[in-house]
């Protein structure tokens, strides 16, 4: 079996370069990168992952805890962390907690095993004494923490003044907003705040709706959005708070006879992919997923440097114009 010597004798190289080479530590040209992976495939070299963590107290892993796998928002948010990882020279463990505390916990413990260079968190159950002993960097994403070391968030209150601002243009007089869930604090709660605020400073009749922590557990609104839509038939103009209620919402004005965009209006947020998978598509908020997933891969790598990283980090939103209002 080849050896880290074998490796370096192929390349030319000291051990300690190809060493800086597999835990990823200072600056390695690309030339030299390249040479050492080539010598490592032709000798059929695998590193020692558990030797490894133990030298450096670390691995070249990240864990990733989040409430749903299911669920489109996540689904892309995981795979655009897995693909900032990567180019990092550095791998996930996923986690899936379904929100349930004492799973995240669990988890948490496992990453702590494991040796993990951070941990980036997508899931805000987890109580604020878990995190006392972890030891490296804590990243949220669409969760703040003030035990954290770095936050990332998308500018969810310019998402609900968009939203807002878009249905008005459309004509539209009677407003709902399906939001977050209920008792659940959260960044993501301030799209209803911008959309009260814009509706409010026009004059525009508007009721927010929020959820059940059942129905985010399940991803199931088609039952609650209609008794909804039969206890307010003025409505003209819905948010929704995901492109996942959205969508469903078309599926009950379909069901209802309420034409889309004719008689109803409808805005979503995320932009993932099921928002131009629809009939009509789904005009939405779009929130940059790889760009976040990107920045908490950035701000781990720092921070597990020693490097000073910025506690908050709020990226801009846009809205997407699609036929769902147009």
């Amino acid at each position: 079996m080849a050896t880290l010597k074998d490796v370096a004798k192929e390349t030319g190289l000291t051990v300690s370069t190809v060493s800086r080479v597999l835990n990823n530590r200072g600056y390695i040209s690309e030339a030299t990168r390249e040479n050492v992976y080539r010598a490592m495939k032709k000798l059929n070299y695998q590193p020692n992952e558990v030797a490894r963590s133990l030298s450096k107290k670390s691995t070249n892993t990240i864990g990733v805890i989040v409430p749903h796998i299911g669920h489109p928002y996540f689904a892309e948010l995981i795979s655009n962390i897995e693909s900032a990882a990567y180019k990092s020279k550095y791998k996930i463990l996923l986690f899936n907690s379904k929100e349930k505390n004492e799973k995240e916990i669990e988890y948490i413990e496992m990453c702590k095993s494991n040796r993990v260079a951070g941990v980036i968190l997508c899931s805000g159950r987890v109580g604020v004494n878990e995190f006392t002993e972890l030891n490296v960097p804590l990243i949220t994403i669409e969760r703040y923490l003030d035990q954290g070391t770095a936050a990332v968030e998308c500018d969810n209150l310019q998402g609900g003044k968009l939203a807002a601002q878009h249905l008005i243009s459309c004509g539209c007089r009677h407003l709902l907003h399906f939001s977050g869930v209920t008792d659940e604090e959260m960044p993501a709660d301030e799209r209803a705040i911008g959309f009260k605020v814009e509706c409010d400073q026009k004059g525009i009749s508007n009721i927010e709706i929020k959820t059940s922590e059942l129905q985010y557990n399940t991803l199931e609104y088609h039952d609650f959005i209609e008794h909804t839509l039969r206890e307010c038939p003025d409505t003209d103009g819905i948010f929704a708070s995901s492109d996942l209620i959205a969508a469903q919402l078309l599926q009950v004005c379909a069901k209802m006879n309420i034409k889309v965009p004719e008689q109803m209006k409808i805005v979503g947020f995320d932009d993932v992919n099921i928002a131009s998978l629809t009939t009509p598509r789904i005009t939405t908020i779009h929130q940059p997923i790889k760009e976040m997933a990107e920045m908490a891969i950035s701000l781990l790598i720092c921070a597990s440097e020693g490097k000073l990283v910025a506690s908050r980090t709020t990226l801009p939103v846009t809205l997407i114009k699609r036929e769902s209002t147009c």
